[in-house]
């Protein structure tokens, strides 16, 4: 097989010309091409706008062309596709995974498939219930803490934009793409460079995944959340579990905490039961909200509202004289900016898209960087409190009710109070009330954003337009602790496993699926295999 490199199309080309492409590109004829796949689909909108793709390419003789063609942009490939481990007997002790976000829900699948029948605790609800949950918080500010943005079936990122693009490189990504397509999710992310679900896909894929995992023997238990943990001579032993039902002991020798990074009682009550962690930077600022339109015309040019490219994002960054990173961060094209709240008496922002992404407005994350040196103290639960303390601010500025304060880009570079807004509207429910988040966010915050707004502007035109509008506080871009693990994803304390984004160690969909298919790896590496082979799973 070889992989072909930078073959272009024009936005009025069709794809059916691309094997021509990469027979010409190859130099031999176009019918000793036997095979042509698309491995990835790019926008290059740098001088003009094309699509810009990477193809597996099968054909004859192909040491003779690869030898022949004296192409840097050719090259010869193996593929070796991710296999699961061995299937394993059911252990007696069944294996417990905490948390069903992509981590968890990953982990227990692998577990599942392997024949370990894992215990999957999730505090939220399914994704059905979920969602009137958080619709009812959105319409009307009434908030529950344990069915929200941050707690339920498919964790935080299933009121995302879905985003599976990753910048780490790993064998297993292929696998969740493969496994999420086979749930529902579009085939258009196997092979688009900037893979996104949207929230509407994603919803379904987790119905469809529930069903598989219930079908291979995984007990899923909504409404049940981790409380206390009880331990031997440095072991797990059990759970302390509350339920729908009243609280209850579960006996556990292999527990995995893929708790998510909105998980905060939890941190504290591992960290009063000895869990060795430690405080990790972090980044906190506002959501920036353009319309749409502006962005394509920005990006596209003379081709936006070309019927063939998709809504425009971007991604950016700036290092200040202060020392700090801003940067942009989980941009949703055609999205809308969400309430994320999981505790009363505080305002917290994230985005949302879904997989047309047809909205009027374009958002992001615009986050100053944050270390452990800006936390209150040294303890590994200062960031919590350093986040706790943003977000009941703003829901004071915002007057009750989870509305959010906002500032128009003009305004707050004038540090003058907004009084509405200009053209673009704000999409945050359950609503916002217009302010000087100077006088909201910490002096160097604000600081911080002022002074990158006009370096990002030059890098996309408009992008401190005087109409942006600014809404406090995004301030659950990723864990601001780590739970300390081994090589082999082990926690000090034996039989617990930390994992995926809420222990410290992935930041996003796709990392955090990877890490949990990991945790599974090693849990099972440790468990007696069938003496009755069968094939791998994918053989």
């Amino acid at each position: 097989m070889l992989q072909i490199e930078r073959v272009k199309l024009e936005l009025e080309e069709d794809e059916s010309l691309l094997r021509r492409k990469a027979a010409a590109t190859l130099r031999i004829p176009e019918a000793e091409v036997l095979e042509v796949r698309v491995l990835r689909r790019a926008i290059d909108a740098r001088e003009g706008v094309r699509f810009v793709y990477t193809l597996r390419a099968a054909v004859k003789n192909e040491k003779n062309v690869l030898k022949r063609c004296k192409n840097k942009n050719v090259s010869p490939v193996s593929e070796t596709p991710y296999h699961l481990p061995d299937p394993v007997d059911p252990p007696e002790i069944p294996p417990v995974v905490v948390g069903a976000g992509p981590g968890g829900l990953f982990c227990a699948l692998a577990l599942a498939r392997c024949g370990a029948r894992p215990i999957l605790l999730e505090r939220g609800w399914n994704v059905e219930r979920r969602a009137e949950d958080v619709e009812l918080f959105w319409k009307t500010g009434t908030l529950d803490p344990e069915s929200n943005v941050q707690f339920g079936e498919g964790g935080a990122g299933a009121f995302s934009d879905g985003k599976l693009n990753t910048g780490t490189r790993d064998m297993r990504h292929r696998f969740i793409l493969e496994t999420l397509t086979a749930h529902g999710a579009p085939e258009s992310i196997l092979c688009d460079a900037k893979p996104h679900v949207g929230t509407d896909y994603l919803r379904k894929v987790l119905v469809s995944l529930r069903r598989e995992l219930t079908e291979l023997g995984c007990d899923i238990r909504f409404g049940h959340c981790m409380t206390g943990l009880d331990l031997t001579d440095g072991h797990v032993a059990a759970l302390e579990v509350n339920g729908p039902e009243g609280s209850y002991r579960l006996p556990a020798e292999n527990v995995v905490l893929a708790i998510g990074n909105g998980a905060r009682d939890t941190f504290e009550m591992l960290h009063a039961a000895g869990v060795p962690m430690e405080p990790k930077p972090l980044a906190v600022g506002v959501r920036i909200e353009h319309r749409q339109a502006d962005i394509d015309l920005a990006q596209y040019k003379s081709m936006a509202g070309h019927p063939r490219l998709p809504a425009s994002s971007y991604k950016l960054s700036c290092h200040l004289e202060n020392g700090r990173g801003v940067f942009s961060f989980c941009v949703c094209p055609g999205g809308e900016v969400v309430a994320a709240a999981s505790e009363e008496a505080r305002a917290v922002t994230n985005g949302m898209s879904r997989y047309a992404r047809d909205g009027e407005n374009c958002n992001g994350g615009l986050l100053a960087s944050v270390t452990p040196a800006d936390f209150p103290d040294g303890t590994p639960l200062a960031g919590i409190a350093f986040q706790r303390e943003l977000e009941a601010r703003a829901y004071a500025a915002g007057g009750g009710g989870h509305v959010a304060p906002a500032q128009r880009v003009e305004d707050f570079l004038l540090r003058r109070p907004s009084q509405g807004p200009g053209k673009v509207r704000p999409t945050y429910r359950p609503g916002v009330r217009w302010c000087d988040l100077w006088e909201v966010l910490p002096q160097w915050l604000c600081e911080s954003l002022a002074e990158a707004l006009p370096i990002l502007d030059k890098k996309v035109r408009g992008y401190a337009g005087p109409d942006a509008v600014l809404t406090a506080v995004e301030s659950r871009s990723s864990c601001p602790l780590r739970i300390l693990r081994d090589e082999n994803a082990r926690s000090p304390i034996g039989g617990l496993w930390p994992c995926g984004e809420g222990a410290g160690y992935a930041g996003g969909i796709m990392s955090a699926a990877a890490d949990g298919l990991k945790t599974a790896e090693q849990i099972l590496k440790h468990a007696p295999s069938r003496t009755a082979s069968r094939p791998r799973q994918g053989e």
